[in-house]
């Protein structure tokens, strides 16, 4: 019996000094750090003026969001600012009774922006940590008319806030938009959609020069992006980060061996088909290859514990050299990898 025992305290260690390495290697200190992002509402700036002075308004919300409205024309596909039909169909855009219907549960739900501003500040504090010669972007909020949840241009990062009026919200279903898709739509996901997609478009897979593009490759990339999601929001769940259930995220814990073993057994690593890449990595309910408990990209939580390994065992490896990084079997190899 006491045996047994000092056999349970011993895991019991074994298993607290994972955690607290896991925890301890997110912490760096930002103190240091000064960046403050403020947010301009585009949003706001078209659908609360009024629609009779609209018209003589358009030149000067030109001047202020030069820059972003080029791409949010895109969005709303209303062609080039410069283009003499733009002010007509950027008014059509902002009368159109739908539109100021989605507008009014937008300044219900987000009637401010302060806590997003600092959570954005904080995240991008640690990325200014990690990248000091990096650009920080500049920030907009805007009605997509619900096409684009973020866009991203060249030193621009915005957010489409009516993606993100929440899961019951009444406008999805009617846009036939997947309910495992709506449950990710929430204000407490914004955050999260942001860092990633930013980070997204600076380490974009295609132009990092990988030599070969499969299975392997795929979730060790995407599972980079989500470690460095995790380095810019280290305080935040992995349910989050990863847009998990508590269940789904439970799944992949107490099943990430069966995962890794699955994909070795039926040589699917190194599968260059793209109908596999998509069913492993690609948006969807579950992971057909696992199980209907799985929740839809398992296999990136698998390429996200790859490097997560890798960078504790290798402790010297900067963020910026494992994104640049293209050695796949060299990070395999020294991620020492061994699932339980």
């Amino acid at each position: 019996m006491i045996r047994n025992l000092h056999c349970f305290v011993v895991a019991v260690l074994l298993v607290f000094g994972v955690f607290s390495c896991r925890s301890g290697h997110y912490d760096v200190n930002i103190s240091g750090i000064k960046l403050d992002i403020k947010i301009k509402r585009l949003d706001k700036d078209l659908f609360e003026i009024n629609p009779e002075v609209l018209h003589s308004a358009i030149p000067m919300i030109k001047q202020d969001y030069d820059g972003f409205i080029q791409l949010f024309s895109h969005v709303i596909n209303a062609g080039n600012v410069d283009s003499s039909l733009f002010d007509y169909y950027l008014i059509q855009f902002c009368t159109d009774m739908l539109n100021n219907e989605v507008y009014d549960s937008v300044k219900k739900i987000f009637p401010d922006l302060t806590s997003l501003e600092e959570k954005l500040s904080k995240a991008f504090r640690y990325y200014k940590y990690y990248f000091p010669e990096k650009i920080i972007p500049d920030v907009y909020t805007c009605m997509s008319g619900f096409n684009a949840s973020i866009i991203i241009g060249d030193s621009i990062l915005a957010i489409g806030l009516d993606r993100y009026l929440g899961a019951n919200c009444e406008f999805y279903p009617r846009l036939g938009i997947y309910k495992y898709l709506s449950d990710r739509m929430t204000p407490q996901n914004i955050i999260f959609d942001c860092v990633y997609s930013w980070i997204s478009s600076e380490w974009d897979f295609f132009d990092i020069g990988y030599e070969t593009d499969n299975v392997l490759t795929r979730i060790i990339h995407y599972g980079k992006l989500k470690y460095l999601t995790k380095r810019m929001l280290p305080a935040e769940k992995d349910e989050l980060i990863f847009g998990f259930s508590s269940d789904q995220m439970k799944f992949c814990r107490n099943n990430e061996s069966q995962m890794w073993t699955y994909l070795l057994e039926h040589d699917l690593l190194f599968s260059t088909d793209h109908f596999v890449i998509r069913k492993l990595i690609g948006e969807s309910p579950f992971t057909s290859y696992f199980t209907n408990e799985s929740p839809g990209q398992a296999a990136i939580w698998v390429g996200f514990r790859i490097i997560e390994s890798y960078m504790i065992k290798n402790s010297g490896i900067e963020l910026l050299d494992l994104m640049q990084e293209t050695d796949i079997q060299k990070i395999l190899g020294k991620a020492k990898y061994y699932p339980k």
